[in-house]
């Protein structure tokens, strides 16, 4: 008994301290989730440990398995979604931040995804969480949404169900599909602008790796031509090839959609696409809202 616990002393005493280091190092300074499968002797022992090394730590009860069960009943609880569409280069996340911004209730799938959604979304090669993760803190985001007390929409970029390599749950899936889109409509230009504040300092070989992926749905010929641009430095050039294959996807993806209004953006200036798609929703209101005012 004695040697057990000369042995383990000093695991308990840094994993103590790892739990330590993990609260300080958060912004909000949440208490940690204790967790074990089914909430038995494994995370009540961590439990008593993190408390008596005073830790602040919160134990979930009837383990992971009972909080995915709640998780999940998270994304078929109806919202009044509206999805923020646009075609590539339309400057949605931006926008979804700017609404953010304007307190508005919003969800950056992008973010927790770790991915732009596209052949190009992740040039600098970022880890992304598995789809068990990022399923576990959408469940939480939407949580915290159904928590705040306010009635306006959740705002949401249009996205496939597939964000890079991570999925998204299907039900919450399903209710972006049915929900209402308020689409953003740009100039090509714009929209090439955007797309070169974006990828224009990326990595030249990270880009015609990103064609060559698409180069099927492309085409040998367009493919070739958009790598030609990117090896030229003609990135204006590129991202106008790019947008023809986007473009199409995107409308072949709108076909289905029952509800839809347009916001015409001018210039690039997020903040003011915002407000702009605000009114509109005002004006629509499909959901028959009551309107915020900040």
């Amino acid at each position: 008994m004695d040697l057990g616990l000369e042995l383990v002393g000093p695991k308990l005493r840094d994993m103590a301290a790892r739990a330590r280091a993990l609260f300080e190092a958060q912004d909000t300074r949440t208490p940690l989730l204790v967790h074990c499968w089914r909430g038995g002797m494994r995370s009540g022992s961590v439990d008593w440990l993190l408390r008596t090394a005073e830790v602040p730590v919160a134990r979930c009860h009837g383990g992971y398995k009972a909080c995915r069960a709640v998780l999940r009943d998270a994304f078929q609880a109806p919202r009044p979604y509206v999805v923020l569409g646009g075609m590539t280069g339309t400057a949605k996340t931006d926008v979804i931040h700017a609404l953010t911004a304007l307190k508005e209730r919003t969800l950056d799938l992008e973010g927790m995804a770790r991915h732009f959604g596209s052949s190009f979304g992740n040039l600098e090669a970022h880890p992304q969480p598995s789809t068990e993760q990022f399923s576990n803190d959408l469940a939480w985001a939407l949580r915290a949404l159904d928590r705040d007390g306010q009635e306006g929409p959740v705002w949401v970029e249009n996205e496939s169900r597939s964000i890079g390599w991570v999925q998204m749950p299907e039900d919450f899936h399903k209710r972006l599909r049915s929900a209402p889109v308020l689409e953003l409509d740009r100039t090509e230009e714009d929209r090439i602008a955007h797309l070169l504040s974006m990828y224009g300092q990326a990595d030249e070989e990270a880009l015609v790796q990103a064609f060559e992926r698409i180069r099927t749905k492309l085409g040998g010929q367009h493919a070739n031509a958009a790598v030609a641009h990117v090896r030229e430095g003609d990135l204006a050039e590129a991202a106008r090839i790019a947008l023809v294959y986007y473009d199409k996807t995107y409308r072949h993806g709108l076909d289905k959609r029952e509800q839809m209004r347009t916001v015409q953006a001018f210039g690039l200036n997020p903040a003011d696409t915002a407000h702009a798609c605000r009114h509109a929703h005002s004006q629509w209101n499909p959901w028959n809202l009551q309107a915020t005012s900040n």
